[in-house]
């Protein structure tokens, strides 16, 4: 399957990336801390992505969980997972993406509570 494959519709008028590793990298490119609050706007562009991660792939693990942002216990993927999010942007010609403060199980709990209350 190729990206155009995936765009059927045509490009996306407003992409959103909700892992971790998008969050952590935002961090490294200058974005709000989470302590400022979920309802800051983050976001995250694609050159900044491509040269986090060819930064990261030159650092150990202890000097990415020296980097802001970065969890000492994630930081032996995030340069696995820089590489991986260029390619994706890459892929799907996304310039920029704004960094959701949640993730799929974020979803999943909310789905399940507006289950249970219909």
């Amino acid at each position: 399957m190729m990206a155009g494959d995936v765009l059927r519709e045509g490009p996306a008028n407003h992409a959103v990336a909700t892992s971790k590793t998008f969050r952590q990298m935002a961090r490294i490119a200058g974005a709000a801390p989470s302590s400022e609050g979920p309802y800051v706007k983050r976001v995250i562009k694609h050159t900044d992505v491509t040269a986090i991660a060819e930064r990261l792939a030159q650092t150990t693990v202890a000097e990415r969980a020296a980097m802001p942002g970065v969890s000492e216990g994630r930081a032996g993927q995030l340069a696995a997972g820089a590489i991986v999010a260029d390619a994706a942007m890459d892929l799907f010609g996304l310039p920029i993406l704004e960094i959701c403060p949640w993730a799929l199980r974020e979803g999943v709990i909310l789905r399940r509570l507006d289950m249970l209350s219909s």
